[in-house]
């Protein structure tokens, strides 16, 4: 039985920035295996001395401009770039709505907190901190005021912070944002960049692998960090251009199982009905989807219990893949990362990303991407499972006008 649909939420523009790299050939070519990503071996970020492996973006970064130099962190250069590749659409549609009329609503775990580290260490060296460095630049708030100040956007601001799920939970509340009225058009999105606390804090929970993570592989043992951020523009208008298709978020899901403070429920109940309420949320059916872009961690527990959530859903009749082998587990980003690479294959038609299992684990029962897939016009569905069992599933597609 179909459910009734949701009013979708179009997607004007995004601008993406990861260890894939930022300009669409760079990300293409990562995607179809044309090109390695920018995932490195680091025996220096954790305490124990030993290596891991990393996802960093590898390219300069662009400055903060001076008027907004108490802005000045690695994670907003970060957002920066992502924020540039979509700054005339920004401006368009200030333009056309009203800087008060749109809402800037990010997802972060990490903030500033690299930019606090240094601080700190200077602090242990020199005696005092450095004379630019202010604790506002690590609250979770940062980033989303540093956008929305960088544009002059005057309508609702804030981030979001529930670990894993954060950029995916921004999603959800464009969604209720744009459907009550309050804002005309909402950036959303989600930055992370590499710190120590963060690394630490996953090896201290023996999470972490010192190669190249292998989802749904049977010798999976971890996962590899990563930094990114994904900005895209949001409204209910579609676009104007003609003969075009409209990329849009169809329908959002989120569950909060609250099974354990940093494990899923091993049989994937949380999961699951976050993507069932996401195909309630789209009025789809499970055979609308084309491919699901895992969470897929690569860490035991993660990928047994999402597959078996998946599996329940839809059996072994849908192409399923993890990304984070491309770009690592980018943390409160994740989510809007992942979206980011649903854009790029609904708007320039791209094979879906294969998995590359050496031996697929005999605990796996989805069907993975192992060879060249297209999506024949069905949907994206995107998971992001995080800390404390909160759940979100986004569905992704194409609706021609």
């Amino acid at each position: 039985m179909t459910t009734q649909q949701s009013q979708p939420i179009f997607i004007h523009d995004c601008g993406f920035h990861s260890a894939m790299g930022a300009s669409h050939t760079q990300i293409h070519q990562c995607l179809s295996g044309l090109r390695a990503s920018h995932m490195v071996q680091d025996a220096h970020i954790l305490n124990t001395n030993t290596a891991t492996v990393i996802g960093r973006v590898q390219e300069s970064l662009p400055k903060i401009p001076q008027h907004l130099a108490h802005f000045d962190t690695r994670n907003n250069q970060l957002a920066l770039s992502a924020m540039q590749q979509i700054e005339a659409t920004v401006t368009d549609a200030i333009a056309q709505y009203g800087q008060h009329r749109i809402a800037v609503v990010i997802g972060t775990s990490t903030s500033g907190i690299a930019d606090g580290e240094a601080a700190f260490q200077h602090k242990l060296q020199q005696g005092d901190f450095p004379e630019d460095f202010h604790y506002r630049k690590q609250e979770l708030g940062n980033s989303s005021d540093f956008i929305a100040a960088y544009f002059g956007i005057t309508g609702p601001c804030y981030s979001i912070s529930t670990a894993c799920s954060s950029s995916g939970r921004v999603f959800i509340s464009a969604q209720r944002l744009l459907r009550s009225g309050i804002v005309d058009a909402v950036l959303v999105g989600g930055v992370d960049s590499i710190c120590q606390l963060t690394l630490n804090g996953f090896n201290g929970l023996e999470a972490l692998s010192n190669t190249l993570c292998q989802p749904f592989g049977a010798a999976r043992d971890g996962i590899n960090i990563g930094e990114s951020a994904a900005l895209m523009l949001l409204s209910q208008t579609p676009l104007s251009t003609p003969n075009v298709a409209n990329i849009a978020l169809l329908g959002a899901g989120d569950s909060s199982d609250a099974h354990h403070i940093s494990a899923p429920h091993p049989d994937g109940l949380g999961a699951k009905r976050a993507m069932q309420k996401a195909l309630d949320d789209a009025g789809l059916q499970t055979e609308n989807i084309g491919y699901v872009n895992a969470h897929g961690t690569a860490t035991p527990l993660n990928d047994s219990m999402e597959s078996k959530a998946i599996y329940r859903l839809f059996a072994d009749q849908v192409a399923v893949s993890s990304t984070k082998p491309l770009t690592g587990h980018t943390l409160g980003a994740a989510s809007a990362t992942e979206a980011a690479i649903a854009w790029h294959i609904l708007k320039y038609d791209l094979e879906l990303p294969l998995q590359h299992c050496k031996e697929k684990a005999e605990d796996i029962d989805v069907s993975l991407v192992e060879t060249p897939t297209k999506l024949h016009g069905k949907a994206i569905l995107s998971n992001s499972f995080a800390f404390g069992g909160n759940n979100i599933s986004l569905i992704f597609g194409l609706i021609n006008d």
